[in-house]
């Protein structure tokens, strides 16, 4: 099926770094796995994407996976013809970006394995988790074989040795620790939905191997608290170097994290 809209360009979202399994096959066309289920996508124009789907496979789950119901138009708008210089630039080289809503679980558990490593690291770090413990499936119309993520449960069985082989290293601990927390239910990810955004961070950071900065990220990218502000080396460099620390957070409440995915994707591109 085709879909139209003002704000969807795959390259700009694959290469955001928010999400390890979108990945690109060639010109214009990617793969995304989630949820259980993988997707086809293609640009065909800036504003029509195609999809391997059905109509109800997009109503269902992938719509909501994008988001595609919230107006990126008016808030990237409002940077482009704003008075900051540094945004307006950002605004305008990735458009076309979008907050994914991602599963909570594989959110959380690949963040925590994306501390000191690069995107391509980790993209094959999660892959290889999938291999080694998810559960191998068939797409017809995809005419794909995939992996879906992990369990709680899997991942919680695993031996630490058969983690590290999946390129973990020091993260194989805080991973199946985490694992094993979700699965004995000690903390209910499910609950953390209701929460604030002050107050799931304060959850999250009692797991593992999550800091203030994985618990932005899981926030904003699974629980979709797009006020969440994720401060990894790049946004600090921008604060620093940008805005001589002096950079007003509280101006962009209610998509803050928006505001930070744009000045991420437009810092790794200078």
């Amino acid at each position: 099926m085709i879909i139209e809209n003002s704000n969807f360009i795959l390259e700009h979202i694959a290469s955001s770094g928010q999400c390890f399994r979108m990945n690109k096959i060639k010109e214009a066309e990617f793969s995304v796995i989630a949820g259980g289920k993988v997707l086809l996508l293609k640009q065909l124009e800036e504003q029509k994407v195609l999809l391997s789907c059905s109509e109800k496979d997009f109503k269902e789950f992938w719509k909501d996976y994008f988001d595609l119901d919230y107006d990126y138009e008016g808030i990237v708008g409002g940077l482009v013809t704003g008075e900051d210089e540094f945004l307006k630039k950002a605004a305008a080289y990735g458009y076309g970006l979008r907050i994914l809503k991602q599963e909570l679980f594989e959110t959380l558990i690949t963040f925590i394995i994306s501390q000191r490593k690069s995107i391509p690291a980790i993209k094959r770090c999660v892959e290889e988790l999938c291999q080694r413990f998810g559960e191998r499936k068939t797409d017809t119309a995809a005419n794909m074989v995939y992996y879906t993520f992990p369990s709680p449960e899997s991942l919680g069985k695993a031996g630490k040795e058969a983690l590290r082989e999946a390129g973990l290293g020091y993260r194989d601990e805080y991973v199946r620790q985490t694992a094993l927390a979700v699965a004995k239910g000690d903390i209910d990810l499910d609950c953390l939905k209701t929460l604030s955004y002050e107050e799931a961070l304060k959850e999250l950071m009692k797991l593992p191997g999550v800091g203030i900065k994985v618990a932005n990220c899981v926030a904003l990218y699974g629980l979709h608290q797009i006020d969440a502000f994720p401060v990894d080396v790049w946004i600090d460099r921008i604060l620093k170097d940008i805005y001589s620390n002096k950079f007003d957070v509280t101006i962009y409440n209610g998509y803050a994290g928006i505001v930070q995915q744009y000045m991420f994707y437009y810092i790794r591109s200078l």
